[in-house]
């Protein structure tokens, strides 16, 4: 009879390149539970796949409350169709997010390279080259949102 494949805190700590410090923070917000053997902790298969789970959600950008949601919702639930439409629904929040994020970054590049550009021609005493990168910086400021 075959035992089932545990793992230490190092061995997870390792695996998916994190602190063990960070692997407790988990367990403290009750994303892992493992169980105890004496005084070290005893991670499942169960366990090992939740913190892979944690750890996709982290780099989507979802808040921990949201990777607990989304974790709670599968435990012991034979209907996925509820889980995946929430599921979908945070997916779509996070792609307005990270969308508007974008859309703010390529304004914010923008608005550099006119500044770049206004202190070039200002380098090179061009005052009319500076006074239209000014300019165009002004157009773009008051043009946006």
């Amino acid at each position: 009879m075959s035992q089932e494949q545990t793992y230490t805190i190092t061995d997870l700590a390792r695996e998916f390149g994190i602190t063990p410090r960070a692997i407790r923070f988990y367990e403290d917000e009750g994303l892992l539970a493992p169980t105890r053997a004496g005084r070290n902790r005893v991670y499942a298969r169960r366990d090992r796949t939740r913190l892979r789970l944690i750890l996709r959600g982290k780099r989507l950008g979802l808040s921990l409350a949201e990777i607990g949601e989304l974790l709670g919702m599968y435990d012991g639930v034979r209907n996925a169709a509820p889980q995946l439409k929430r599921f979908l629904a945070v997916l779509a929040d996070r792609r307005r997010a990270i969308e508007q994020q974008r859309e703010d970054i390529e304004a914010v590049l923008g608005e550099i390279a006119m500044l770049e550009k206004q202190c070039t021609e200002l380098l090179a005493e061009n005052p009319a080259g500076a006074a239209a990168a000014r300019a165009e910086l002004a157009a773009r400021l008051r043009d946006a949102p």
